[in-house]
Formats: C-alpha cells, sequence, structure tokens
C-alpha cells in the first residue's frame, strides 16, 4: 500500500480495518503513516515524504521522490506481493501502478483521481495502471465504465467515522474551549507548501475577525510535522491567548468550532460532514497557479460545491484570498444563522449519501479480484 498525506493514511488506515477483520494473517507495508502503523502497516517510508502539492513544489523535491518510488517498485517486484492498493496520491501511485500490472500483480486505486474536476486525459493512464477502482462518490462508477474501467462505490468513509450528529459541547470540553464561545477553526492544510502560503493570511483574517467579534476563539489542528511552523507564525500573529493550537485532533476541532477558516481539499469535505459552514481558501506558487487553472473542468474547488453541484460555501482562491476578504466571509456565516441551518440540512443529506460500509465494500472488491 501507499499513502501520500495525511488524509491518504486516515483512508488507508480505515480499509485496513476491513482487510484485517477479512484476513487475520494479513501483512501490509509500503508507505504510510500513523494511522496505518496502528492497524500493524509497515511503513518502509513515511507518507510525509510524497505530500508535497503544485507544480513547482513536486519539481524541488523530485529526484527524492522517484528515487523513493524506484526503490519501492524494485521491492515489490521482487517480493510480489497479492495486491497493490495505492491509496489517493495519483502522481506517485498510477506509474507505480502500471509498472506493477504490467509485471502481473493485481493493482487497485482507492479514490478514483478527480477526472470529473481536472485532467480529464488523466483516464487513459488508470485505464493502462489500475485493475479495479474503488470509488467514495457514487457519480464515478459510471463516469469510468465508459472508459472500460472497471470500479465499485464503497462510500466515504469518513461518513461513518464521522456522526450523523456531533456533539458541539463535548468537543469544546475536550479542547477546553468555552461553551458559549465563537469558535473559529482555522485549518491551513496538511503539507507544508499548503501552510506556508496559507498561515499568515489566515491568521491575519483572524486579527480581523477577532476586532469584529472580540470574544472569538481560534484553534488551529496541526500535524505534528508542521507545528513548528504555525506556532512561529502564531507568535507574530499578535493573537495571543484568543489563538490555541493543538497536535491532530482536527475532528473535535471541526466538531467544536461555529465556522471554519479552511485549505481546499479532502478537509473541506469533513467539515461538511461535521455540519460546519467554511469558507474555503487556497494559494500556491503563481506558476503552479496558472497551470492548475488551465487543467480545471468544474466551477468549483471545494469538494461540497462540486458535491452539491452549487456554490454553498465560499471559495476565495489565490489573488482572491486576502486577510479582509477571508474574514468578511467568515464574519457573514457568523452573522446569519438561517443560512448555517440551510447549510447544515443539505450537509446532513450529502452525508446520507456517502454513508456505506466502506471497509467491508472495499475489501469485498479486492477478494473478488484477487479469486479472478
Amino acid at each position: 500500500m501507499v499513502a501520500g498525506e495525511t488524509s491518504g493514511d486516515l483512508l488507508a488506515g480505515l480499509l485496513l480495518d476491513g482487510m484485517r477483520a477479512r484476513w487475520p494473517e494479513l501483512s501490509a507495508h509500503g508507505i504510510g503513516g500513523p494511522q496505518m502503523a496502528r492497524r500493524g502497516f509497515e511503513a518502509w517510508w513515511p507518507c510525509d515524504k510524497l505530500a508535497v502539492r503544485g507544480y513547482v513544489e513536486v519539481l524541488r523535491h523530485y529526484r527524492e521522490i522517484v528515487g523513493i518510488r524506484e526503490q519501492l517498485k524494485m521491492r515489490l517486484l521482487a517480493e510480489r506481493p497479492q495486491v497493490f492498493i495505492g491509496v489517493d496520491a495519483p502522481d506517485f501511485n498510477l506509474d507505480l501502478e502500471a509498472d506493477l500490472r504490467q509485471s502481473g500483480i493485481k493493482t487497485v486505486h482507492f479514490i478514483c483521481p478527480s477526472i470529473w474536476a481536472w485532467r480529464a486525459d488523466r483516464v487513459e493512464k488508470i485505464r493502462r495502471s489500475v485493475d479495479h477502482v474503488l470509488c467514495i462518490f457514487p457519480f464515478e462508477v459510471d463516469l469510468l465504465a465508459q472508459h472500460g474501467i472497471a470500479a465499485t462505490y464503497v462510500g466515504h468513509p469518513l461518513a461513518n467515522v464521522i456522526p450523523q450528529e456531533p456533539d458541539r459541547a463535548a468537543a469544546r470540553t475536550a479542547l477546553g474551549l468555552p461553551l458559549e464561545a465563537t469558535v473559529v477553526a482555522i485549518l491551513p492544510g496538511s503539507r507544508e507548501s499548503e501552510v506556508r502560503y496559507l498561515i499568515q493570511r489566515f491568521l491575519a483574517a483572524a486579527v480581523q475577525i477577532r476586532q469584529a467579534k472580540p470574544d472569538a476563539r481560534f484553534v488551529i489542528p496541526a500535524i505534528p510535522a508542521l507545528r513548528p511552523a504555525i506556532e512561529a507564525a502564531a507568535r507574530a500573529s499578535g493573537l495571543g491567548e484568543s489563538l490555541q493550537i493543538v497536535t491532530g485532533q482536527s475532528h473535535a476541532v471541526l466538531a467544536a468550532c461555529d465556522v471554519t477558516l479552511i485549505a481546499s481539499g479532502t478537509a473541506t469535505l469533513e467539515a461538511a460532514l461535521f455540519k460546519r459552514p467554511m469558507v474555503i481558501a487556497y494559494n500556491m506558487n503563481w506558476l503552479s497557479w496558472q497551470i492548475m487553472r488551465r487543467k480545471r473542468l468544474q466551477a468549483w474547488v471545494g469538494l461540497p460545491n462540486i458535491l452539491c453541484a452549487e456554490a454553498v460555501v465560499t471559495e476565495l482562491l489565490q489573488d482572491a484570498a486576502t486577510p479582509r476578504a477571508l474574514a468578511d466571509e467568515v464574519l457573514a456565516w457568523l452573522d446569519a444563522p438561517k443560512r448555517v441551518t440551510a447549510l447544515q440540512h443539505r450537509f446532513a443529506d450529502l452525508h446520507h449519501t456517502l454513508r456505506r460500509d466502506t471497509a467491508q465494500l472495499a475489501t469485498h472488491a479486492i477478494e473478488n479480484l484477487l479469486a479472478r
């Protein structure tokens, strides 16, 4: 298995639960993180080695990433596992899967690459590389079938982990937050490049939010590797005790908050499943942005908007993601309780659609593949 970042590690950990229930003697190894390690996964490299986003940013790490992929490929070709499962990280996994499949190793890709959102040309690489795709969104199976790619809808595993009705009070108590305060969750991303481009904008927005809402409290769930950079930015922000940084605990933070200021990515879907209003932002290297925006097929980048097929939450991208604009959009949610209630109903419907026994369905699909 290969999971390439924090969200992939979480998804792979949930899949490992189902696989180990079916195959108690399962031996799993490759590239992963702490969630996978808790399920007995042997990580030959940590998943944060692959947690790089953006064309220019990838170029800086290209030699190391390609070196890891080549070493992993040679080891897998020598050891011949019964199945290889690439969890997201398509730029890394699809080329690896193509080589393994050509050698006769069965390959599964968990999470269909977003060919419906951008880089539609990637469908040919998927067909060449993958024996079976495990899809987390229902419309993806028919889309892949049109291109002759076998796939199974398994639901989104996070829809089973996140409760239908999150307990805000319990989450605030666990985090030591006042029950009556206005709480803003700040999620600047799980990659170093995301934090580098967003954290100062988010904290500057928090300063302006606090000017309008003096009782506001801000919480940042930080992965351990990125906490020092976030703490350094926090010290310079002047937010003082109104800002709390915790290690991990992103689900507790989302459950506790009234609204979240959040980087585009899987975390936006988590926020939707927690029924929280959000302001989605993204900023990256200028050249990477110019390349990516030309490959977009959707009007939106945020998963909540894509899945609801309309702009249910605000997206502020690149130059539009100014501290003033970010702060204004967060304050607009805080001052519109009826709008928040309507959004929560919409997200509850989305949660129901995505809720399936993902681990069991995925394991069953893998078992059928192995039987062929």
